[in-house]
């Protein structure tokens, strides 16, 4: 039950994982493009509606004919009106025009509107228009202005027009991928450790004797001797090479190269105890190769 746990498990979350990140990261792109969309969608129904709301001035100062000039945008978030030609107005109906047009955009919930004369120096009327209307500033209502040539600002706050850049939504991908990295990551670590395990778990037969890594023993003829987990790591070293010269080195780096200090008798001691233990089966001999290593034989075949 501990190797399922092990490995079965991580693989189907791993099989779950990988397509979560590919819907996480084409939402991610989807939204990047949508947004960019939308964003010049919303440019597009703000002019539109600034237009009108010059349109809906001249008419109510009864000129059905002079032109609404194009919308400048004369600063982030800030519009203007331009007119042909001159025109009147009252405050009041000013006031209401705008907030009629306005209502038809979700986002302009706090703008100021300034009027202007052409020269653009001197503010002729002006007021403000808040979310919470205990803070809307609106003066000087009915006082009629005088025909002239107008300018209409309309100064939205910040946040009522600003859309999610592309390149933050872009840039989330690369977030993704990193998750993405950290959490495959544990499980491919997990992963491989299932299948180090299922190696160890098998039975490995050399000669006559029946070899067990993950219980760290051996049966020979029936008779099951347990193995210190040096001798286990040895005769795991030998029976992946059978009948080849394993170095020495090879052997003392692989077995002792966690406790940083190697005697130079002490591999062939441990050689010499596992010979021991393998005695039982005639087939199997292990050979030292003077000066170099040692070699696992089985039947007196050398490779």
């Amino acid at each position: 039950m501990a190797l399922k746990d092990d490995t079965i498990y991580p693989q189907k979350k791993r099989r779950y994982l990988l397509p979560l990140l590919f819907l996480l990261t084409g939402t991610v792109i989807c939204a990047a493009f949508g947004f960019t969309g939308n964003e010049n969608f919303d440019l597009a129904k703000r002019q539109i509606l600034l237009r009108n709301i010059g349109h809906e001035l001249l008419l109510h100062a009864g000129d059905s004919t002079s032109r609404v000039l194009p919308i400048q945008e004369i600063a982030p978030h800030e519009y203007q009106i331009r007119f042909e030609n001159e025109f009147s107005f009252e405050p009041d109906s000013l006031v209401k025009i705008i907030r009629q047009s306005l209502e038809k955009d979700p986002l302009a919930k706090d703008y100021i509107v300034n009027v202007l004369n052409c020269s653009g120096k001197d503010i002729l009327f002006g007021y403000g228009i808040f979310q919470q209307k205990q803070n809307n500033i609106v003066p000087c209502l009915g006082r009629r202005q005088p025909r002239a040539c107008y300018l209409v600002s309309i100064k939205f706050q910040n946040k009522a027009f600003t859309p999610i850049p592309k390149a933050y939504l872009i840039g989330g991908l690369s977030v993704f991928a990193f998750i993405g990295l950290l959490a495959a990551r544990p499980l491919r670590t997990r992963r491989s450790g299932g299948t180090r395990a299922d190696t160890n778990a098998a039975v490995l037969k050399i000669g006559d004797t029946l070899f067990e890594p993950g219980k760290r023993q051996i049966t020979i003829a029936g008779i099951t001797t347990e193995l210190t987990p040096k001798e286990n790591k040895l005769l795991k070293i030998f029976a992946d090479a059978t009948g080849n010269l394993v170095e020495r080195q090879r052997l003392q780096k692989e077995i002792w190269e966690d406790e940083g200090v190697i005697v130079g008798r002490s591999l062939d001691v441990f050689i010499s105890k596992l010979r021991k233990k393998l005695e039982g089966d005639a087939s199997i001999q292990i050979v030292n190769v003077h000066g170099k290593g040692y070699r696992l034989q089985i039947n007196d075949t050398i490779i």
